[in-house]
């Protein structure tokens, strides 16, 4: 697979450039136009200092967003104190092209990508076959008054590749799949409570912020990620009001193997769902997910992210008589079967059956990895640890503000890092982009380091160097 390792002058600019002429006579240049004067009133520095104003005055795209959008991005990571942890933001928020692992800044700057919008692109931005599929359907039609064909064929594919889909409905995001399956098996077990362990998205049925009426959260009980004795107890105290146990399988790190199954056993022994969240392992750790990974099949799961490469598109599936609850209950989204995406998911398909795709990303992401810890080590920094499996890492930091100092130089030495959990391993990260985030991270470490007590006060001065 090629992809462009640098954006290429719009087709738009190249026709603009003139083509060689013979040499002629030079004709004679203009003489300059003389400098306006200074208004009636106003001095020659007063006119600068107007001009000066007004350039100050040109707010950033940051700014312009903070006066019309209410967090100052639609999607929570990417808010700016998100993204650098300091307001006002000290690096670029806004894009204008992407293509392979590269996007282009809204001031121009190219920056190599490794968030990979936070998980949702695995191939790579722009990717010409899973593009050419999209356009070819938005061409044609992309939604109707009646389901597009491709709705049909994705379900067959995707239930080949899934363990637990013998049926599966589309929906948009993996907030919205994720409340689908909860939903489900509360119908299916007619009972009320859910154990859960991970994060589920930001729908009201696993949330607690303001806003959330108490009633609804009583119905969830958290729990510990890899904790038995607290999933146990849990159960326990749930009694015969267990209607599931959902669990997102990888957070920050694999399981142990005995939570995995002793969650199947307690659903099991309780005749509850076992409901895992695949949202970022699907189509990355494995294509089937978790459960292909550790061939531990659950009732319900729910798929998004990668599945369509960036397009919005999630999954619901699982086993058939709870899926069948769907005809019992409502779960219906206007758009979840418009074509694009679907166009997208049945090339990303392609893509995995033809291409040792998880492989792949699991060996470019411990290359990344491996790569940023050789520029951790050698600049000599403390307390910075590499931890997560290898096709989605991160770097964890004892001080937030010397992982804010480290994650701003990143991005001027030409890097998009994610602050904590995850940086994202795509197909299009390369051997020789592998090579500039390392040198990138290596100014970062050392830029970083030299802040030293700058930083928060404490600690960014080499004090012995840890294994990544």
């Amino acid at each position: 697979m090629v992809f462009s390792r640098f954006f290429k002058p719009r087709a738009r600019d190249a026709a603009t450039e003139p083509e060689s002429e013979p040499e002629s006579e030079p004709e004679p240049e203009p003489e300059p136009e003389p400098e306006p004067e200074p208004d009636e009133g106003e001095s020659a520095d007063d006119a600068g200092r107007s001009a000066e104003s007004a350039d100050e005055a040109e707010p950033t795209w940051a700014e312009r967003a903070a006066e019309v959008l209410p967090t100052g991005a639609s999607t929570g990571s990417k808010r700016p104190e998100a993204l650098y942890g300091a307001e006002p933001p000290d690096g670029p928020t806004h894009f204008t092209r992407a293509a392979g692992c590269r996007l282009e800044t809204a001031d121009g700057e190219t920056l190599i990508d490794c968030t990979m919008a936070l998980g949702a692109v695995a191939i790579g931005y722009a990717e010409p076959q899973i593009t050419r599929a999209v356009v070819e359907v938005a061409a044609s039609g992309h939604v109707a008054g009646l389901s597009h064909t491709l709705e049909v064929t994705l379900a067959e594919r995707f239930s080949d590749v899934v363990p637990c889909a013998e049926r599966v409905q589309f929906l948009k995001t993996g907030a919205e799949a994720m409340a689908a399956a909860v939903r489900l098996a509360r119908t299916y077990t007619g009972r009320e409570i859910v154990v859960g362990s991970g994060y589920f998205g930001w729908l009201d049925w696993c949330s607690t912020a303001p806003g959330v009426p108490g009633a609804v959260t009583q119905g969830f009980r958290p729990v510990a990620f890899d904790d038995i004795p607290a999933l146990e107890r849990a159960v326990s105290d749930a009694g015969n009001g267990l209607a599931a146990i959902v669990l997102e399988p990888v957070v920050e790190r694999l399981p142990s193997p005995a939570w995995i199954a002793r969650a199947r056993e307690l659903a099991d022994q309780r005749g509850a769902a076992l409901i895992f969240d695949e949202i970022k392992t699907g189509f990355r750790l494995a294509t089937g997910g978790y459960q292909e990974h550790a061939s531990v099949t659950p009732d319900l799961a729910a798929f998004g992210k990668a599945l369509a490469n960036g397009y919005p598109l999630a999954a619901v599936c699982g086993r058939a008589e709870l899926m069948e609850c769907a005809r019992r209950t409502w779960v219906s989204s206007t758009l979840a079967s418009e074509a694009t995406a679907l166009a997208a998911a049945i090339a990303v398909l392609e893509w995995h059956r033809t291409t040792p795709v998880c492989e792949s990303l699991a060996r470019i992401g411990r290359e990344m990895r491996d790569a940023v810890g050789r520029a951790m080590r050698a600049s000599g920094i403390a307390g910075v640890h590499l931890e997560g499996i290898e096709p989605m890492w991160f770097l964890r930091f004892e001080s937030p503000a010397v992982e804010a100092c480290f994650v701003r130089a990143a991005a001027r030495h030409g890097v998009l890092l994610k602050r904590g959990p995850y940086n994202f391993a795509s197909l299009a990260h390369d051997e020789e982009t592998v090579h500039e985030i390392e040198a990138a991270a290596s100014n970062a470490f050392v830029e970083t380091r030299e802040a030293g007590d700058g930083a928060d006060g404490r600690a960014a001065h080499p004090r012995g160097r840890r294994p990544a």
